[in-house]
Order: C-alpha cells, then structure tokens, then sequence
C-alpha cells in the first residue's frame, strides 16, 4: 500500500512551520508534569504559538542579546523547553537546548566553562532552582525564567530580520561532559528536510498523538516527535524521562491511555520493558491496552538485540499493533536524529539470523555509503567499511569548530559518522560497531554491545541498571571488560551481590574470554546518561580512570571476599583441591564458583587459557600432560583421576569433548589445517543444546603425523561411530576440515548411515591450487598468527619474501619476532613449534592433489570475507568457488551469511552470531 503523507504546510522555516499549524489544527501538547502521570494539562498549538511570540520581545530584551547569537537553554521540563526554544527563535535568537549537567562536580565545572567559551559568552535561560549549578567562573549571562515571567512585559520590537531556509535553526550539542562539546548546526532547511522524510517513511493516522518521553536536548525529542508531530498535524503527549524509566509499564498505559500513533524507545528501554513482561506476565495478561493506534515505534541510539526487538513486537501485536510495529533506526544529531529505518524488523533479522537488528533503508533526503581505505573506496555488497552520509538532512557544520568540521567530511562532501557498517545484498544498513568502540583484551577485538546484550539479559530483573565498558588499569598492559551494575534494591544483601556477581564473571567468560572488573552503585547519579538514557561507554571509562568510583569498587571487593568465605564448601581431596587451585590461580576463576564436577568449558575457558593452564600441571607435576587430556576431562575430579594412573605414553584418540550434554543431535566438527580444535572453544560455548564434539589431529602427542586423506578419514569415522553409533549425524569442518568432513559424510552414508548436517566453514570443494601454495614456511606464519605469536600485519608483511627461506632460517625469523610472552605462556619453545608446524605442513601435504568427486546428501556452507589471495570479494569468492558446492551435493547447497572474516568468523567478536546462523541451520535440516 503507498505511503500517503498527510498535507503540511510548506514552510520557508520553523516559525512558519508553527504559525501555520497554529492557524489550521485545534491539536496541541500535553504535558504531564515530573511526578505527575495522570493529569496533563494541555496546550494548544496556537497557544504555543502567541505565548512564543509575547516570550520572544522579553527575550529581545534581555541585556546582550544579539540577532543570530547562541542562547543556551538549561531546563527541565518539556514544556519550559518548548516555550522558550520557540521564544528565542520568534526573537531571531539561536536556541541551543542544555543537556543535563554531570554529578561529577569538575566534569559539570569544566563543561560549563567548555560551553561558555564555544557559544562565545552567551546568555543562558535557565531556573532559580538550577542557579547552584553554575558554581564556577563562567562567562554566561545567567537569566531565569522566574525574572523573565514577572518582569514587566517590553514593547515588541520590529522583526527586521529576514530568514531564509539556509539560516542555522538551531545548535544540538554533540558531545562533552568535562569541556569538550561540540555544538551540531542545524538549518532551517535540513531541519523541515528531514521531517518531511520521516514523514514519508510509514503512513500514520491524521488524528492520533505522537509520544515523547526523552528531555528536549536531544534532537529526537525536537525532531521525531515535537517537530514531525507540528508538522503532521496531531497532538503530542510528553511525559518525564523520570517517570517512565521508573515505572515502564507506564509506557503501555500511556499509548493505550492516549491512543498514540509514534513514539521512540531504545534498545535499553526495550529490555526494561520485557523484564517487565516476565516479571509480571500474569498480571500483565489481564491489562485491557489497546495498541491498534501504534503504527511506528521508532528504536535508536544503540544496538538493538533482536531477542528483545521480537519479545516486545510479540507482547504488542497481542493488544492490537501491526508486526512490523517496531523500526529500528540510524540517526544522529548531524543527521536530524533519525534518518535510515527498518520496517520489517524484527522478521527481516529473524529471517537472516541477525543477533542485532539491521538499520534498513534511508529516508528521502539522504545517501548513504561504505568505504574502506584511505582512498575511500566503496566497497560491494556485505563488506564492512565505514558507514558515510550526504543530503539534505545533514547539519551545516560544527559551530566555530573548523577542525572537527573539516575532518568530519570526505573531499567530496559525505558526511564520515565514525561507524562500521556494512550494506547488505539488499540494501539494508547493518552497524558493526563504533570505529573507536571495540575492547582491545590482550590482543583480541571484543565488541562491548555483545556483552551488554548477554549480560541485560543474564541478569535480568535483579538489577535495575548494567552497563560495560572497556578501561586499563594501573600499569596493565592491556584492557579490561569493566562492568557497573546498580541492583533492583539497595543495600543488597550479601548474597545477592555474590549472585549478580558470578553471573557477570561467568557472562564475560563466556562472551569475551575475559575476566571483568565488576563493581555496584547504589544509584544512578554518578552515570553519565545521555537524555536517551543511553550510557556513555567513554565516559564511564573516563570516570572509573580518574578513580571517580573508587570507593564503590572498594565496597563490592569487600562484600564478595565475605561472600566467598561464606560460600566456600568444596568437597575435594587434596589432589582434586590442587587442581582447583590451577584453575583459581591460571584461569582467574573463583574457587566459590566452581565445584570438583564443574568443566571449565562451562565458565568460558580460552584456548589460550587450556594451554597456560597445561603448562602449569607440567611444571606442578613435571608430566609432560597431552592437551587432549585436558579437553577430554575438564573438571578437577575427572582431571585427578586421568593424571593419577596417565603413563608415560598415551593412546591417540581424536575426539575431544567440548560439551558433554544435550538432548538434540551430537554436533561433530573437524580442525582446520592446524590440526588443532582450540579455535572451536568459543563457538561450542554457545551451543547449549546438544554434545559438541571435535576432531584433533594425530601428532601433538609424538604419534605419527597422518600422511594419507583416507587414513585419516578412516580414523575420524571409526571415532565417530565408536562415541555416537547411531545416526542421523551433523559435521561440520572449519576452512581445510570442511574437506575432512565431506569425505567422512561420503563413508558414512555409503554404509547405510544418515548425514543430514553437512556444514562447510568457508571452504570450497576445490582446494589443490591453494594447499600447493602452503609450503612448510607458509605453514609456520600462519600458525604463528594463529596463535597470535605475530601480528596479521606481520604475517601479510613477510609473506613475499618469508616463502624463499631455509626452514630453520623461517622458523629462526618467526622466534625472533615472536611475542615471547606470549611464548612462554603457551609453553612453546623451538622444539614445539617447529612440531606443530611440521604436523600443520603434513595436513596440507595431504591435499596437494586432492579432487573432489561423489556427492553428499545435504549441504550447508557459511560464508565470510576471504582471504585476498582466494578471492576478489566476497560475491566473487560465493558465486565462483563455494557455489562449486552443488557439484558435489545431491540437492542444492544453502548458503548461510555471516560476519568476519576466514580467520575471525567464529573469533570473540562474530561467535555469538555464527552461533546463531548455526543453530538456526541445524533446526532447519530437523536437528
């Protein structure tokens, strides 16, 4: 059905935009005051408009005031915010709404002193109340709507000021808390542009309210719902940040109450709401809301999980809201807040097994691209980038800011946003997170939004607000998963912060390998909030730095040392105690939290961990300990009883046990060309519903390598039958396995067994040509990267001239260059290394001549970014090698996206997607 835009009035600029509304709509705002939810009182829009306009001559009047000249407006109330900001437009004055100021008392100093400098000595409407917060040296000229109110009313001067649609509006401040805002200038002209656009984007009713419930210092407020709704024709409901985020459910009463059309909620908010639908659902169940009004439920200003995104569209469309009621959306204050919207969430990422909703398509009056490289050449389809934008919603410049102007835009004039996105094959805007937003852990890029999500939802209702962020300690090397949390009540009792506690610790484990620092505030006044609601990962990083929560980290470390005293009831014996001990001093983890029959696969353990911790048992117990022991008995108890009678020669067995239960099909997953299964640690972490098993190559432990494709086949296979008999199986291999584990699916099903999974991790059935180029030098620099020995650009850099080196001079160069931290951590010397290259280099011997032939029954293939020497890009690398697929498969192969690249697709920072995409193949092929 076409969009039909309701009829607005054509405005040169805003004031028109009000004036005309005023003369041809009865409709207004209606305003509930802080703490008042039940009686708003109303204003129309052509009262708005003549007080405005009486306002503005007081304005005009005010001592310093300068046509064209800055006025900040530090105010709390919607409706103080409204008048004044359309007053001081009336007045030929530009409005530049304050966002609240930090708790934190040289913060809120240096901002207010930041500003003053920016805006360039300006006045400052503001209240009698608020006059305490300017307790620095400033150069404002404060005024208070108080003496503005009872002064004695000036005659109206002549507006002898002509505006134009190239005017500036209006000024948004972008960023700052301790003196470093910028100021965002919007004209008249991308103002109405982008409202017009968002107007356009779905077809609402001419006569229902829009809702807003975020502080006017945020371009939404202004111009999703109070501009869009002027613009629109309809009433518009506010309602205090305060009131809503107390009590959420709040927000249904006030849509149904009011019969609203639009309103705006972000990701934070959403998972509020849905911890409320399971606290409460059976109370909720007999609420009679009635959501047939709602048409557009706007979501932005941070990632939004679609778990959550489909739980609350679920819970609305019960009451009478269409399904595709929630739009996720891309907006910033440059852009005039929203300016890119998904209308089909959340079944377009459903479909595509997206862990976060996709940002759609833009609205008219913008562009959007992705680059990459200095150049800013654009990239195909489903290749990251970073995300740039031009039209006419986006802002002017940053006001008196040259530099940060200047470097905002490409040479050709697209605005650069800072993120990393990609667009997918069908159009559709994808983030990838802020281009300065990642955790660096050790070397490893972790993305703090995956943690977030798990953590929202591990915790649930037991607290009322959590938030990650990255930050270095003293003297560390490297960075830390850092999460502050305020629980549901205060003062939580011991036990309950033990609770939330291990429930963070083991969620970070699991999501990032890493151990946080984790700390409780009582409330939310030392948070630096955005009037979204949003928390701001630098700042918080900011603050924890400079030891703003010092004595809140001090507290919570106290509170758990008493929990775990309370709490430590272990039943172990001595040996099985030692263990525990490796696990608490190599792993980081709690002897509180773990018991003797707990694998420490199920608290996040690392690959990189496994191979520390290995080290540790052969120095403790001068044993030489087959990994594959330690993966075979993960617990202290099975650990002890596997040491205690281990002789000097161990019995190869391939099979690895990455998870021990589950009551759906056992998933099999064959190594890569390293031949070690340590790279599926993290994915086997987030599949908890069926036994993950792997496959490890012969020779870690001094057996032969394996020199022949069917002995080799033939030994997985006897493996495979020997744990799981029966099928139907599900095999999967990663990049060289994925050949492995056609050819074991090929055995399997010629003596009568069902392979119904056959999963390809990136690699194509034609392989000969690239393992002819893995000579044994090759070998050893990618299993020093692998490792993370060297750097990827290290690798990249030696490549050319690496190949022509004498062995031992190879592997002399890469010892050289090794982190040899890093080295002695993994308890690798020459010896080792030169092994496990030589295995590595005999596995891709393997395949020199290998071709393909004979086919399987079904077969899945997961695709990523390839290697530059395998392809051009990623449409070259699907269409003319993995496509090859269906040469060898009985019916036709399904091809399943997914984000990174071939050495990062199940890495920390796609895991929890792959894991997704995975099990969703998995149920499709009735597993």
């Amino acid at each position: 059905m076409p969009i039909v835009p309701q009829q607005a009035p054509i405005s040169v600029h805003l004031q028109e935009l009000l004036k005309k509304t005023a003369s041809r709509r009865d409709q207004g705002l209606i305003l509930y005051s802080p703490g008042n939810v039940t009686e708003p009182t109303r204003v129309s829009y052509r009262g708005l408009y003549a007080l405005a306009k009486e306002k503005s001559s007081i304005v005009q009047s005010i001592e310093g005031f300068k046509p064209g000249a800055p006025i900040l407006l530090h105010l709390d109330t919607h409706w103080d915010v409204i008048l004044w900001f359309w007053a001081t437009l009336f007045a030929n004055g530009v409005p530049v709404p304050s966002s609240p100021f930090s708790n934190v008392e040289d913060h809120r100093r240096k901002h207010i002193q930041g500003l003053g400098t920016l805006l360039e000595s300006p006045i400052c409407i503001t209240t009698t109340k608020a006059l305490g917060l300017f307790d620095c040296e400033h150069s404002f000229n404060l005024v208070t709507i108080e003496d503005l109110d009872s002064a004695k009313k000036p005659v109206i001067l002549p507006n002898t000021q002509t505006k134009n649609r190239d005017d500036t509006a209006m000024l948004m401040l972008t960023s700052g808390s301790t003196g470093n805002a910028k100021a965002a200038q919007l004209g008249h002209k991308q103002v109405l542009a982008a409202v017009a656009g968002k107007n356009q984007v779905r077809n609402l009713p001419p006569d229902k309210p829009f809702l807003n419930w975020i502080g006017m210092d945020h371009v939404a407020a202004l111009t999703e719902i109070h501009l869009h709704a002027l613009y629109h024709g309809v009433d518009q409901v506010h309602v205090h940040a305060t009131d809503m985020i107390c009590s959420p459910r709040l927000f249904f009463d006030i849509i149904s109450r009011h019969q609203v059309s639009r309103t705006f909620a972000p990701n934070f908010f959403l998972a509020k709401l849905v911890t409320v639908l399971d606290a409460e659902k059976n109370a909720l169940d007999s609420e009679d809301w009635d959501f047939t009004s709602l048409k557009f439920l706007v979501s932005g200003g941070e990632a939004n999980d679609i778990d959550t995104c489909a739980a609350v569209t679920s819970f609305l469309t019960k009451h009478g809201a269409p399904a595709n009621v929630l739009a996720t959306g891309f907006g910033m204050t440059e852009t005039c807040a929203g300016a890119i919207y998904n209308t089909n969430c959340p079944d377009y990422d459903v479909r595509h097994n997206h862990t976060f909703a996709s940002l759609g398509k833009c609205i008219k009056g913008i562009q959007m691209r992705v680059t990459h490289g200095a150049n800013g050449d654009n990239v195909s389809p489903n290749e990251p980038g970073d995300l740039e934008v031009r039209g006419a919603v986006i802002f002017q410049r940053y006001y008196r800011n040259e530099d940060a102007t200047r470097e905002a835009f490409t040479p050709d004039g697209w605005f650069r946003t800072g993120d990393k996105a990609m667009i997918d094959s069908e159009g559709n805007l994808n983030l990838m997170g802020r281009a300065k937003d990642t955790m660096n852990i050790n070397g490893v890029k972790v993305n703090p939004s995956d943690i977030q999500t798990s953590l929202d939802q591990a915790l649930g209702s037991r607290v009322s607000r959590v938030v990650c962020f990255p930050s270095r300690a003293d003297s560390a090397h490297t960075e830390q998963v850092t999460v502050a949390y305020i629980p549901a009540d205060w003062p939580p009792s011991t036990e309950e912060l033990g609770d939330i506690n291990d429930t963070i610790l083991k969620t970070s484990l699991l999501v990032a390998g890493a151990r946080p620092c984790v700390y409780a505030l009582a409330d939310d006044s030392l948070l630096p909030k955005t009037t979204l609601g949003k928390i701001s990962r630098v700042k918080m990083r900011s603050l924890f730095e400079n030891g703003i929560f010092r004595d809140q980290i001090e507290f919570h470390h106290e509170a758990i040392e008493k929990y775990r005293l309370q709490s430590l009831q272990l039943d172990a014996s001595d040996t099985e105690k030692e263990f525990l001990q490796d696990f608490e001093d190599i792993l980081g983890l709690q002897l509180s939290t773990i018991g003797v029959d707990t694998p420490i696969f199920d608290m996040g353990v690392t690959s990189i961990d496994l191979i520390r911790l290995k080290r540790r048992i052969d120095t403790r117990l001068s044993l030489d300990v087959p990994i594959v022991t330690l993966m075979n008995n993960p617990t202290a108890r099975s650990m002890a009883a596997a040491l205690a009678d281990m002789k000097n020669t161990t019995a190869y067995n391939p099979v690895v046990t990455l998870r021990h239960s589950g009551s759906k099909t056992p998933l099999w997953l064959v190594h890569p060309g390293v031949g070690e299964v340590l790279v599926f640690l993290g994915l086997s972490k987030h599949i908890n519903d069926r036994p993950v098993y792997a496959l490890r190559a012969r020779g870690f432990d001094g057996e032969p390598y394996f020199t022949d494709i069917a002995d080799t086949v033939e030994t997985y296979r006897a493996a495979i039958k020997q744990q799981q008999p029966c099928g139907p199986y599900a095999i999967a291999g990663y990049s060289y396995g994925t050949m492995l584990a056609f050819e074991i699916g090929k055995v399997l099903e010629s003596t009568g067994d069902q392979v119904r999974f056959m999963g390809s991790f990136n690699l194509p059935p034609h392989i000969k040509f690239r393992m002819r180029q893995l000579t044994w030098n090759p070998c050893l620099l990618h299993l020093a990267y692998f490792l993370g020995l060297v750097s990827e650009e290290y690798a990249d850099s030696m490549a050319a001239a690496f190949n022509a080196l004498p062995r031992h001079d190879a592997l002399a160069q890469v010892l050289d260059a090794a982190d040899q931290p890093r080295m002695a951590e993994l308890g690798l010397d020459e010896p080792r290394l030169a092994n496990w290259a030589d295995l590595a280099y005999a596995m891709q011997s393997m395949a020199v001549d290998y071709e393909p032939s004979g086919a399987v029954a079904t077969m899945d293939v997961f695709h990523a970014m390839p290697l530059k020497v395998a392809a051009r890009n990623r449409d070259d690398w699907v269409q003319n090698h993995l496509s090859r697929w269906g040469d060898f498969c009985r019916e036709e192969p399904r091809l399943h996206q997914v984000d990174g690249a071939h050495y990062t697709m199940i890495g920390a920072d796609h895991v929890v997607g792959f894991s997704r995409t995975l099990e969703a193949a998995l149920e499709a092929r009735g597993l």
